[in-house]
C-alpha cells in the first residue's frame, strides 16, 4: 500500500505553486539579473571574509594564510599598547563627530530652504550646482584647497594685498580643522539635498493648504508639516551616520593631511596604511580592521535599539 495523501492540503498548495511557477516562468529574466549583485556580494564581500583570520595570526606571506602560526590575541594586544592607534583612535572618533556635527544638518536646512523656491528652473539650476562636487575625488578637492589656502595660496594673497598676515590654513592644526570641516560640508552638502528633497516630494499638498488657510506662516508650515514629514528619512540617515563614525575613508584624510597636522589628521584608516600596509604588517592591518567593523556594527546597532525605543522606524 503507497502512503496516505492529504488531498485537502495537496489541494490548498497546488495553485500556490502553480501561480510561483507561472511568476518565475514570466519574470525569469529579472532573477536573472539579480544574479549579479548576488555574485558581486559573495565574491568581494563575504568570500574575503576568511582573511579576518590573518589578525590571529603571525602572518607570513610566503606561508599563507592557513599555514601561518596562530598567536590568538597577541596582535590585539601589540596594537592597544601603542599610543599611536590610541592617538589614530581619538581622531577619528573626533573628526567624525565634528564633520557630523556640521555635515549632517546642513542638506537638511538648503533642502528646506529649496523646497520653499518657486521658480522650478531656478530650483533645478541650483540643485545641478550644489550636487557637482559630490563626484570630484576627494584627491582633486584636497588640490583645490591647497591651491585656495596654501601659505602663497589664492586666499593668502587677498589677504596679503589687503594688508593683513598671513595665516597657517594648512599647517597649523586649529585651522587646518576648518578646512577640514568645510571642504566636506561642501562636499557632501548637495548630494545629502536631494534625498531630502524627494522626502519632502512626498508630503501631502494639501496640509501646506490648510495650514495656509489656517494662518501659518512659512516658519510654522516648515516646523510642523515639512520636518514632522521628513522625519523617517532624517532617523534612518542619522543612525547609519552614526554607525559609521568609528570608520573613516582614507582618501580624504591621507590627502588633505601633512606631518604638521599628524596629530588631528592620523585616523585608523591612515594608521593601517602606514603600520600594518607600508611596514608589510598584515595581521596589524587586519586587527585593527576587525576592531573598527565591531565598533561600527556596535553603534549601528545601539542607534538602532534607541530609534526604536524612540517610536522611530529604525534600519531593521
Amino acid at each position: 500500500m503507497g502512503l496516505p495523501i492529504d488531498l485537502k492540503n495537496e489541494k490548498r498548495f497546488k495553485p500556490g505553486r502553480q501561480k510561483q511557477r507561472k511568476y518565475l516562468k514570466r519574470y525569469w529574466q529579472l532573477y536573472l539579473l539579480l544574479l549579479i549583485p548576488i555574485a558581486y556580494f559573495l565574491l568581494f564581500k563575504y568570500c574575503p571574509m576568511y582573511g579576518i583570520i590573518i589578525a590571529f595570526k603571525e602572518y607570513n606571506i610566503f606561508q599563507g594564510v592557513f599555514k601561518s602560526p596562530w598567536v590568538g590575541l597577541d596582535v590585539f594586544k601589540e596594537v592597544f599598547r601603542t599610543q599611536e592607534f590610541y592617538t589614530a583612535f581619538r581622531n577619528t572618533f573626533v573628526l567624525n563627530f565634528l564633520d557630523l556635527l556640521f555635515s549632517f544638518p546642513a542638506p537638511i536646512i538648503l533642502a528646506i530652504i529649496i523646497n520653499e523656491l518657486k521658480s522650478k528652473v531656478y530650483k533645478r539650476s541650483i540643485q545641478t550646482v550644489l550636487y557637482l562636487p559630490h563626484f570630484l575625488s576627494w584627491v582633486i578637492i584636497a588640490g583645490m584647497s591647497f591651491q585656495l589656502f596654501a601659505s602663497r595660496g589664492i586666499v593668502n594673497n587677498i589677504i596679503l594685498k589687503m594688508g593683513g598676515e598671513a595665516i597657517p590654513f594648512l599647517t597649523e592644526k586649529n585651522d587646518w580643522l576648518v578646512v577640514y570641516l568645510t571642504s566636506g560640508v561642501w562636499q557632501s552638502m548637495g548630494w545629502g539635498t536631494i534625498i531630502y528633497l524627494a522626502a519632502m516630494a512626498g508630503i501631502n499638498s494639501e496640509l501646506y493648504e490648510a495650514a495656509i488657510v489656517d494662518g501659518a506662516n512659512r516658519f510654522r508650515r516648515i516646523w510642523h508639516i515639512t520636518l514632522p514629514g521628513i522625519k523617517p528619512t532624517i532617523v534612518i540617515l542619522l543612525i547609519l551616520a552614526l554607525g559609521k563614525i568609528p570608520e573613516i575613508g582614507f582618501e580624504r584624510p591621507y590627502s588633505m593631511g601633512n606631518a604638521f597636522v599628524r596629530d588631528y589628521s592620523e585616523v585608523l584608516s591612515t594608521y593601517v596604511y602606514r603600520v600594518g600596509l607600508q611596514s608589510f604588517r598584515f595581521n596589524v592591518a587586519t586587527a585593527v580592521g576587525l576592531f573598527q567593523s565591531i565598533i561600527g556594527v556596535t553603534f549601528l546597532s545601539l542607534t538602532n535599539f534607541i530609534a526604536n525605543k524612540l517610536g522611530e522606524e529604525g534600519v531593521w
